[in-house]
C-alpha cells in the first residue's frame, strides 16, 4: 500500500499564534527537541511507513525550511523516492497566494497528478506525534473509503481546539463542528459507544477529534478539488463532501501520543515535557528514529555543571552552571553561575566570538547565557545573546501579552526572539 501512495505535507501557513518563533521562518521550521525541526516529524513517520514520495507545499516564511529540507532529505535515485518542495506561485491559471490547505494542493494539481499514486496522505506540518501510516491505509482499504480521516479522542474541556467529528456504528462520518466554543452542544456531537467496539477500546468520553490527516483515493481527491471550491480540508473539503453523501469518509482511530503545538503554551509545556523521566513522547525509539540534518558536532563540555531531568544536545558549552527540567540546544553556551529552571534553549547555527563577530551578520558579539544569570520559564530562540546578570523570573510575571523590542511575554512565558540581544542587568519579570 505504501508504494502507492503520495504524501503531501502542508507547510505553508504563518504559524501567527506561534509568533514570534515565526517571525522569521515558517511554523514547520521551529526548531524543537534542542537539535531537530517540526517537519522532521510528518517526514520522518512517512520514511518509517515506507512512504518515499513526498511533497512539501510551502509559502510564508519558508527559506530556512527549504534549506532544511535539501540539505537533509536527499534519497538516493535508486529508492525511486523523492521528498520535494512545492513553492507558492502566481500563474495564468492561479493569481493568488494560497487561500487554504485544500487550495494549495488545487494549485499543484498538475505536477502532483503526474505521479502514479492510488492514494494520497494529506499532513500538517505542525504536529508532534509518532504514526505508522500504513495503519491507517489499512483501515482505508478495509473499508474501501473515499476518504479515511484521524482521529482522537478529546477531553470535552479541550473541544474548543479541534474539529470535533461524529461517526456512526461502522465508523462512517455523520457530523462535524469545528472548535464549538459552547459546551452545551457538545453531547450532540459524541460519537455511539458501538463506535468504538471496531476500535477495541471502551471509551471514557465520547467526543472524537480530527487529527488533520487525511487518506484520500486518487480520484475522490482531483474530482473533489476541481468540483468544489472550498478552501480548506479540515473546515471544507473534509466534512462538506462526506456530509452529502457523495463520498464515503471513515474514521481511523489513533491511541498513541499526539499534539497540536501550534501555539506558545502547548509548544511550551510539550518541549518541557520531552525532559520528563516519563515523557509521553521520546526520540529514543532505535527501531523508529527521527531525521534531521547531520551536523557532526563534538559533544557537549560540562565545566563543573549541575544538570536534572534536562536534555543537552552536541556542541554545548555549560560553565559552572545549574540546569533543571530544560532542554539545552545545540552549540548553546552557558557562563559561570547561571541557573537555568525550565527553560527551551534552542541554540546557535554557528560558535561566534571575537575573532568570528565581524565575518559574522549578528549584532552581538557572542551568542549564548552570559555569566550569573538566572532563568526561568523561557525560550530562548537561536542566535540570541543574553548578557551578564540577567534576570528572567517567573515570580510576579503577567500573564497577558507584553511586547517589547527585546523579549515578548505570552501566557506567562518569556519568548527571547532570534538573534536578539538582551543587555547586561536586565530584570524580566
Amino acid at each position: 500500500m505504501s508504494h502507492k501512495t503520495i504524501a503531501i505535507i502542508l507547510a505553508g501557513g504563518k504559524g501567527s499564534r506561534l509568533w514570534p518563533l515565526t517571525e522569521k521562518r515558517s511554523k514547520p521550521a521551529v526548531p524543537i527537541a534542542g537539535k531537530f525541526r517540526l517537519i522532521d516529524i510528518p517526514i520522518s513517520n512517512c520514511l518509517h511507513s515506507e512512504i518515499r514520495k513526498i511533497y512539501i507545499l510551502t509559502q510564508f516564511n519558508s527559506e530556512s525550511l527549504n534549506s532544511h529540507v535539501s540539505q537533509t532529505y536527499s534519497l538516493p535515485s535508486i529508492s525511486n523516492g523523492f521528498v520535494k518542495i512545492l513553492a507558492a506561485q502566481q500563474t495564468l491559471e492561479h493569481s493568488n497566494w494560497y487561500q487554504g490547505t485544500a487550495d494549495a494542493v488545487r494549485q499543484h494539481m498538475a505536477t502532483i497528478w503526474n505521479h502514479p499514486a492510488q492514494n494520497y496522505v494529506i499532513l500538517g506540518g505542525d504536529h508532534l506525534y509518532k504514526m505508522d501510516y500504513t495503519e491507517m491505509l489499512a483501515t482505508h482499504y478495509r473499508h474501501k473509503a473515499d476518504i479515511t480521516f484521524g482521529v482522537v479522542p478529546v477531553p470535552p474541556e479541550q473541544a474548543s481546539r479541534f474539529g470535533i467529528v461524529k461517526v456512526n456504528k461502522k465508523g462512517l462520518l455523520t457530523d462535524f463542528i469545528e472548535k464549538p466554543q459552547d459546551p452545551d452542544t457538545l453531547p450532540g456531537y459524541e460519537s455511539p459507544v458501538e463506535a468504538f467496539e471496531q476500535f477495541n477500546i471502551s471509551p471514557t468520553n465520547r467526543l472524537l477529534g480530527s487529527m488533520g490527516i487525511y487518506v484520500f483515493s486518487r480520484k475522490v481527491l482531483f474530482e473533489i478539488l476541481k468540483n468544489r471550491d472550498d478552501h480548506d480540508f479540515g473546515g471544507g473539503i473534509f466534512p462538506n463532501a462526506a456530509l452529502d453523501g457523495t463520498y464515503k469518509a471513515v474514521a481511523h482511530y489513533f491511541d498513541g501520543y499526539w499534539e497540536d503545538i501550534g501555539t506558545i503554551p502547548s509548544f511550551f509545556d510539550a518541549m518541557i515535557e520531552l525532559t520528563q523521566p516519563k515523557p509521553r513522547f521520546d526520540f529514543y525509539d532505535a527501531a523508529r528514529p527521527f531525521f534531521t540534518h547531520p551536523r557532526y558536532l563534538p559533544g557537549a563540555i560540562f565545566r563543573d555543571t549541575m544538570t536534572r531531568d534536562s536534555i543537552i544536545c552536541e556542541g554545548a558549552i555549560l560553565n559552572k552552571a545549574q540546569i533543571s527540567n530544560s532542554i539545552i540546544g545545540i552549540r548553546s553556551v552557558i557562563g559561570e553561575n547561571s541557573r537555568l529552571d525550565r527553560v527551551v534553549m534552542m541554540g546557535a547555527d554557528e560558535y561566534l566570538n571575537s575573532s568570528s563577530f565581524e565575518k559574522s551578520t549578528h549584532k552581538c558579539s557572542e551568542v549564548g547565557i552570559g555569566r550569573n544569570c538566572q532563568i526561568e520559564d523561557a525560550i530562548i530562540d537561536k542566535n540570541a545573546h543574553i548578557g551578564d546578570n540577567v534576570k528572567i523570573l517567573r515570580k510576579n510575571r503577567r500573564k497577558d501579552e507584553n511586547r517589547s523590542p527585546q523579549y515578548v511575554t505570552k501566557d506567562g512565558i518569556v519568548i527571547i526572539p532570534k538573534n536578539a540581544c538582551i543587555s547586561s542587568g536586565t530584570i524580566i519579570e
